[in-house]
């Protein structure tokens, strides 16, 4: 019997969103950047495949999300190609051979090419972890079930901006089937 194939799905890891005092720093996430790093060299070990998944919005915020909109263009801008805050984190930085999948949106999935690939590449199951829990976390998650992929969420190695959203997050992704467990555990069960 063929082996499992799963495939990491690290989302919006970048410095605008992680590094304290940076723009819209989502509170814990620099937190999970050891736990995400852990993931990671367990994955690259593997040779399974990682798709690190961010944002890039214009400067002119001409395809930025409506309710962020004003926001962006009235405080400061992030998540603008060519920024050091654009930029995934030293930490969790992609290697060769690893996917850099830009979005626009919350879910990795919608408008860009992840479903094709993880079709193309014969991953059923995607393993989730980063930042945050209410927005590109729980449509990425809701979508893949949405396409049809086992997903696994990573709890220790994702972000909410309080303990309580996250909670609230996790109880209501784990009632669509969606494996909530911690890494050390994702480990004892493909060990």
């Amino acid at each position: 019997m063929k082996q499992k194939k799963y495939a990491l799905i690290i989302v919006d890891m970048q410095k605008d969103f992680v590094l304290p005092g940076a723009p819209v720093c989502v509170a814990g996430a620099y937190e999970t950047i050891p736990k995400i790093r852990e993931a990671l060299d367990l994955f690259r070990e593997i040779r399974w495949p990682v798709f690190h998944v961010f944002r890039e919005y214009r400067a002119d915020g001409s395809d930025i999300e409506n309710i962020r909109l004003k926001g962006f263009l009235e405080e400061e801008r992030y998540a603008v190609p060519g920024t050091e805050g654009c930029e995934i984190v030293d930490e969790l930085k992609p290697v060769a051979g690893e996917y850099r999948i830009v979005k626009n949106r919350f879910s990795a999935f919608m408008n860009t090419e992840v479903d094709f690939m993880l079709r193309r590449l014969d991953v059923r199951h995607i393993v989730v972890c980063g930042t945050q829990y209410p927005n590109c976390i729980r449509t990425t998650v809701f979508d893949g079930v949405s396409f049809g992929y086992h997903v696994t969420l990573l709890t220790d190695a994702t972000s909410a901006q309080t303990p309580e959203i996250a909670e609230a997050n996790k109880q209501d992704i784990a009632n669509i089937g969606v494996e909530c467990i911690t890494l050390d555990e994702f480990k004892a069960k493909i060990a």
